[in-house]
C-alpha cells in the first residue's frame, strides 16, 4: 500500500535503549532579526553569538537538536507570542527557541522517496522543500534525502530502523517514515554510515 505523503519534519518518538521520549528541551537564543524562518520538526544548528538557526540541506555545521517551538515579545503590541515557529525577521531580544537537544532522542522523518531496509544506518542530508514549512500550523517541511545515502560522518541523519506506522512504513513507495537519530551532533557525532 502506498504510503500517506505528508511533510512532518522530525518527531520524536523515543530515546536510544526503548525508553520513552518524556518532553525534554532546553532554551536557545535566536538572534534579534534573524531573517531565516524556523518550523517547528527543523534541525537546527549553532551560529556565532551564542545564536542557532535553521540547519539547511549539504549543511555541515554540527546539529543541536529539532526545534520545537519559540516564544518573544512582539516588536508591535508588546504581548508575549508562543508560536510552533519563528517566522523570521522579528526585532525582539527576548526570542527564544525550545529544542530538543539530546543525542539520544530518536526521531521519525519522512523520506523524499522509496527507503529500502537495505538503507538502514546508512547517513543522511536533508530535503530542503519549497516552502520549507507550513505557516499556518508552523510545522517543517523537511524531509529524509534518500540520493544521499553514505558513510560520511558529517551527514546530519542515521538512519536506524523502518517507523511501524502502518500509513508510512512501505519500503517500495515514496514517503517511507525513517527513525534516525541526529548522526553529526553538537554533543559528539556517532560514527560513519553503512554503504
Amino acid at each position: 500500500m502506498a504510503n500517506e505523503t505528508t511533510k512532518m519534519g522530525l518527531i520524536p518518538v523515543r530515546k536510544v535503549g526503548g525508553q520513552s521520549w518524556t518532553g525534554g528541551q532546553q532554551k536557545y537564543r535566536i538572534a534579534s532579526g534573524a531573517t531565516t524562518a524556523i518550523f517547528q520538526g527543523d534541525l537546527v544548528t549553532q551560529l556565532t553569538a551564542g545564536t542557532i538557526g535553521r540547519h539547511a540541506a549539504s549543511g555541515t555545521v554540527p546539529i543541536l537538536g529539532v526545534f520545537n517551538g519559540c516564544s518573544y515579545t512582539d516588536p508591535t503590541s508588546g504581548e508575549t507570542v508562543f508560536s510552533n515557529s519563528y517566522p523570521g525577521s522579528i526585532s525582539a531580544s527576548d526570542i527564544v527557541a525550545n529544542v530538543i537537544d539530546d543525542p539520544m532522542v530518536q526521531f521519525s522523518i519522512q523520506s523524499d522517496e522509496a527507503f529500502p531496509v537495505t538503507d538502514l544506518f546508512g547517513n543522511f542530508d536533508i530535503v530542503d522543500s519549497s516552502p520549507v514549512g507550513d505557516t499556518k500550523t508552523g510545522t517543517s517541511n523537511m524531509q529524509l534525502d534518500t540520493s544521499t545515502g553514505a558513510t560520511t560522518a558529517t551527514l546530519p541523519l542515521k538512519a536506524i530502523d523502518i517507523s511501524q506506522d502502518p500509513e508510512n512504513s512501505d519500503v517500495a513507495s515514496a514517503g517511507t517514515n525513517v527513525i534516525v537519530v541526529i548522526q553529526n551532533h553538537v554533543m559528539g557525532a556517532k560514527s560513519a554510515g553503512l554503504a
